[in-house]
């Protein structure tokens, strides 16, 4: 089952990371020098780019990639539409990601406030969940281990084997 999530309507003041679904006005800015970043999964090349975006609460750095580069203008507003954000080496990003939609806004936005810069406080990185994977001493399974889980119990022994503890 997939559970829908309403779409989170956010200034860019109010952005914190790991942030999913948000739709933001923003006025363009900035455009920094694109450069070509190679691929983790297959090696091709890609363009990217960072912007400073911002509204009338603060600034953010958003990433722009291969064909939104040219789609964004500098000095217009837009919105985008099922944006999230990350952390990039501890600093917070505004993304379009492969699902966002970003369109041009009817209301300009005339003021940017510069002096409340989202991107440029630095955030603990969250622990990473560990999901079970098995393998050696553990008790998920796997090719690793030489031990089984029987030997693993500690301080049961063959008369409790099979038989469940009543409380």
């Amino acid at each position: 089952m997939s559970e829908s999530r309403e779409p989170v309507v956010a200034t860019v003041s109010e952005l914190k990371p790991r942030m999913k679904n948000l739709t933001v006005r923003f006025k363009v800015l900035e455009k920094g020098e694109a450069r070509e970043v190679a691929s983790r999964k297959d090696g091709s090349t890609h363009r990217v780019m960072d912007a400073v975006v911002g509204d009338s609460t603060g600034i953010v750095t958003m990433p722009l990639w291969d064909d939104s580069i040219e789609k964004l203008e500098s000095d217009k507003t837009y919105q985008l539409e099922n944006g999230y954000t990350t952390l990039f080496q501890g600093h917070l990003r505004l993304n379009i990601g492969r699902y966002g939609v970003i369109s041009e806004s009817d209301e300009p936005i005339e003021t940017v406030n510069t002096e409340v810069d989202m991107s440029e406080a630095e955030h603990e990185r969250p622990e990473r969940r560990h999901y079970y994977q098995g393998g050696r001493d553990s008790y998920g399974g796997g090719y690793g281990g030489s031990r089984s889980w029987r030997s693993q119990r500690g301080d049961r022994d063959r008369r409790t084997r099979g038989r469940r503890r009543r409380y």
